[in-house]
């Protein structure tokens, strides 16, 4: 019978070796080569664990701890490496150990399982990164508002497509401020449910072995202690979920915000140009720009959304606890990530380095009549209820439509003709300057 230690954790029961085909398939390591650092640093806490709680001597302790140490060492410097023949890293970790230190590496396993084990690892990396993640959205955060004090330019503000009312650039950008602030919320939220330690949950029932599950929380930085609940504690994904979903919505955010710099930079709006670092061209057409950094940020959206959805119908079906199907979280979470990070940073710099242009913003208000809600306010003021004010605006925007004029150009005669209430005061209250300078719209300068 083969040695169950040559590339497997396990094999005693068996009679025959997995078919070839089921050890790849069966088989993560080499996409999943990111938990090695966690999976090193959990086996060094359940060491110092079981040496506290009597399952390891000092010396017996202190030789796996070396040894898991030269792991990780080697593994950084790429004097070590992890192939396919391992059915994951965990196995390749607890192997290496035991060629290294001999027998005692073989006591490390005891009073865990691989399913509290993984789900460790996985709880480890996924905080790491959501740090990350919250840290990259405030970078992002703050060249949002950075690009916004420098650019208080009017501009259209729009409803359907349609140019609606006078707002700003700078409150344009701070709206996806305000976007990415609860983005940012969300990633801590999923942080702060998250922070219990599977370790020592087993594989699905605890051990019977005296452990101290509370020392190994504190060491690895879980704020609120170990799990609660055995079964719960190898089998919860929510983690992961939670994560894809905070993940999916700031994708949606930056894709919004992508839709933005593709119509802004087009001829057709010319209210922006993206900086040549981030745009391609044509192999056919020699003119072409083409705002291809945000549209890859907003087709790689759909990604993120696709992950979120298949590990939710992974875990929909699965009874309690550990099943194999859990394995697809890995990759879900991991792509996810990359998608992530990489468009949070792809995204700032388009941010940071395009170029508004403030005379075409300020030609585009004067067309769509997008003062006309502040002409229906006007008569407001001036004691006419508002839907009646409504429909007076409404008629002599039909009547600036036939005419080929805009509002401000109107004259007192051809307004009085509408409504009386028309007086000279008017036509400085149609000036986009003035509409942004009257009451709460100051904020947006």
């Amino acid at each position: 019978m083969a040695d169950a230690y040559e590339t497997r954790l396990w094999g005693g029961r068996f009679h025959e070796d997995e078919d070839a085909l089921m050890q790849r398939f069966n088989g993560n390591a080499c996409e999943t080569l990111w938990l090695m650092e966690p999976d090193i640093e959990g086996s060094l806490a359940h060491v110092a664990m079981q040496v506290r709680c009597g399952l390891l001597t000092e010396g017996e302790g202190k030789t796996l701890t070396e040894g898991l140490e030269s792991i990780l060492a080697d593994w950084r410097s790429g004097a070590i490496t992890c192939g396919p023949e391992y059915e994951d890293v965990h196995t390749f970790v607890e192997l290496n150990l035991i060629r290294r230190v001999g027998e005692v590496g073989k006591k490390l396993h005891a009073a865990r399982s691989r399913n509290d084990q993984v789900n460790t690892d996985m709880k480890l990396y996924v905080k790491a990164q959501l740090h990350r993640v919250a840290g990259l959205i405030d970078s992002f955060t703050a060249t949002l508002k950075e690009v916004a004090d420098k650019n208080p330019w009017p501009m259209p503000g729009y409803t359907h497509l349609q140019r609606a009312q006078v707002v700003t650039f700078k409150y344009y950008m701070l709206a996806y401020a305000e976007m990415m602030a609860r983005d940012k919320q969300r990633v801590l939220n999923a942080l702060d449910l998250m922070d219990e330690s599977p370790l020592g949950c087993g594989a699905l029932a605890g051990t019977t072995h005296q452990i101290d599950r509370a020392f190994t929380a504190e060491k690895l930085g879980f704020s609120h202690g170990p799990c609660k609940n055995f079964l719960d504690g190898v089998s919860d994904r929510d983690y992961v979920l939670e994560s894809l979903s905070a993940f999916s919505i700031l994708m949606m955010h930056l894709s919004r915000l992508s839709e933005e710099l593709v119509l802004w930079s087009s001829a057709e709006f010319g209210f922006i140009t993206l900086d040549d670092k981030y745009t391609t061209g044509s192999s056919i057409m020699p003119q072409k720009k083409n705002a291809d950094g945000a549209e890859l940020v907003r087709g790689q959206t759909g990604r993120v959304y696709g992950h979120l959805t298949a590990l939710l119908c992974t875990m929909k079906g699965l009874p309690l606890a550990y099943n194999k199907d859990m394995q697809e979280d890995k990759l879900a979470f991991y792509d996810s990530l990359n998608v992530v990070t990489a468009c949070l940073q792809v995204t700032e710099r388009m941010i940071a380095t395009l170029t508004p242009h403030p005379e075409i913003m300020r030609a585009a208000i004067k067309k769509g009549f997008i003062n006309a809600t502040e002409a229906a306010d006007y008569l407001v003021r001036k004691g006419m209820p508002f839907r009646d004010a409504h429909s007076v605006v409404g008629q002599l925007v039909l009547y600036c439509e036939q005419q080929g004029k805009a509002l401000e150009e109107l004259s007192l005669e051809e307004l009085k003709a509408v409504s009386p209430v028309f007086e000279e005061d008017v036509y400085p209250e149609l000036t986009c300057d003035a509409i942004l300078h009257r009451g709460i719209k100051q904020e947006m300068l």
